[in-house]
């Protein structure tokens, strides 16, 4: 009996929560159907949906923010898989600049982006690249790409070194083992982080403010862009908002398992 107590005592805390997370996507998705003068009205729950919103925000430029956010962040996971993945590989088997450079590469992560952004922003001017989107990925790659060198550690500490040595004794060089042994073996954690710098990329909002212009404008700061002189139009922020989080949590319930292990395994192993 008292354990029973104790197994709802904990899922009606779980319930609690769970509404305290949930609600605000839901308040959201509400507001998205409603009119302005519904939405300002939060607790009348009897309002006439309407897809006014949505279809002002398909009609908007946000489907194009959408294709330049896309842009931005397969070229940064793409980039930081390249360079990440042999990186994180010489970090868990060759222990490449000790233990004090694996903690260095997250550096920037302990640092705001303020810090970065003023040198950013005039380099991307001498290079003329403002208002394109290589600016906003070189600017991800600052922060992107490290993260996942560190997520990608923990997956090749797991892999057997009998599995490399044994492709060497086949005939395989070091970098055959690790191309065609080792990369196979960690695909879900390839995944997993591609996924996890793709949604960093995906919901940044400072840099892409200020490197951006008018056609390399991303998703963020289109939904920013709903704060006009008139005010904020909620409906149609909204709407964009919903656009927004829908891809992202679709990917991230396949492969959350991954994402927590990731996240726990570049941290050193003694």
């Amino acid at each position: 009996m008292r354990r029973l107590g104790q197994e709802l005592s904990v899922l009606f805390i779980l319930f609690i929560a769970l509404i305290v997370v949930l609600f605000p996507y839901f308040w959201t998705l509400l507001a998205s159907f409603k009119t302005e003068a519904a939405i300002n009205r939060p607790l009348d729950w009897n309002f006439d949906p309407t897809f006014a919103n949505w279809e002002r925000v398909l009609r908007s430029d946000i489907p194009m923010q959408v294709r330049n956010s896309i842009l931005v962040g397969l070229l940064t996971v793409a980039i930081s898989l390249v360079v990440g993945a042999p990186a994180a590989y010489a970090f868990s088997r060759f222990r490449a600049g000790g233990d004090a450079i694996r903690f260095i590469i997250l550096a920037a992560q302990m640092l705001p982006p303020a810090v970065l952004i003023v040198p950013l922003f005039l380099i991307m001017y001498k290079l003329r690249l403002l208002d394109t989107i290589w600016a906003v990925t070189i600017s991800h790659l600052t922060f992107i790409l490290p993260l996942i060198t560190w997520f990608l550690i923990g997956f090749f500490e797991d892999v057997p070194r009998e599995l490399e040595e044994q492709a060497m004794v086949d005939g395989c060089t070091q970098w055959q083992a690790f191309c065609r042994i080792v990369l196979p073996v960690i695909r879900p954690g390839l995944g997993a982080a591609a996924l996890f710098g793709f949604v960093l990329s995906w919901n940044d909002l400072f840099y892409a403010l200020l490197l951006t212009g008018k056609h390399s404008r991303t998703l963020p700061v289109g939904i920013a862009g709903f704060w006009t002189f008139r005010g904020i139009e909620m409906g149609q922020m909204s709407a964009a908002i919903i656009l927004t989080i829908i891809p992202v949590v679709i990917a991230s319930f396949f492969v959350q398992k991954y994402l927590v292990r990731g996240l726990g395994g570049g941290a050193i192993k003694g």
